[in-house]
């Protein structure tokens, strides 16, 4: 492709509008979460309401409450449907490379400094400013819905704004999901989180949501 015909704006809102997102009238769903990690197994139960706020049952440590309330709010504000014209009207793309990663591109505007990758209509890319701490997260693979697209197998880390040099672990994903209902709702049926620690020793995190049914 010729660069100067790139349209970044555009190859943005196309591959932001294939993304998969839960329909308007969705109102949650409920079921069994189960946390595994390296040595120990925390089982309880959890509600998703509209607000899309979690509950978490029958789990006492407050550690793994808020670590599994992490994962199902992450993935529900991911599944919102908001309009490519309210999130990002006030911004505008520009080209940065063209490469077999995909069309790389910078924002101008609201959302200033922020950058995206776009491959084969999704983005691949994503480097966002979130209350002073930059999110970069690079995407290897898909789940293609029929509805629109699935991040499966994603990293993730935190940069100081400042220096622009890392300040978390690299944090490496792998997302499971399963179809319920008959209005193809894809809900997250399983995560796992490994990294390596400051001994460069593998931890890993398993979250495992069962007996999933919708809320009414």
């Amino acid at each position: 492709m010729n660069l100067t015909e790139i349209n970044c704006k555009e190859l943005f809102k196309q591959a932001y509008e294939k993304r998969y997102t839960w329909p308007n009238e969705f109102s949650g769903y409920k079921g069994k979460c189960i946390l595994s990690t390296n040595n120990d197994i925390y089982e309880g139960d959890f509600v998703l309401g509209k607000n899309f706020k979690p509950e978490i049952k029958n789990i006492n440590d407050q550690r793994v409450i808020k670590s599994i309330s992490s994962q199902l709010f992450e993935v529900s504000i991911h599944r919102v449907k908001r309009t490519f014209q309210e999130i990002h009207s006030k911004n505008n793309f520009s080209l940065i490379k063209d490469s077999d990663d995909g069309i790389e591109m910078i924002v101008s505007g609201k959302s200033e400094g922020d950058k995206y990758r776009v491959k084969d209509n999704c983005i691949n890319m994503v480097y966002r400013k979130i209350h002073g701490i930059i999110i970069e997260i690079f995407v290897q693979e898909f789940l293609d819905t029929g509805k629109g697209f699935l991040s499966k197998k994603y990293s993730s880390q935190q940069i100081d704004s400042k220096t622009l040099k890392a300040n978390s672990l690299r944090l490496d994903y792998e997302d499971k999901f399963i179809n319920i209902g008959s209005q193809d709702i894809w809900i997250l049926s399983s995560r796992y989180i490994k990294c390596l620690n400051k001994s460069q020793k593998e931890e890993v995190q398993k979250f495992t949501f069962e007996n999933i049914s919708l809320l009414s």
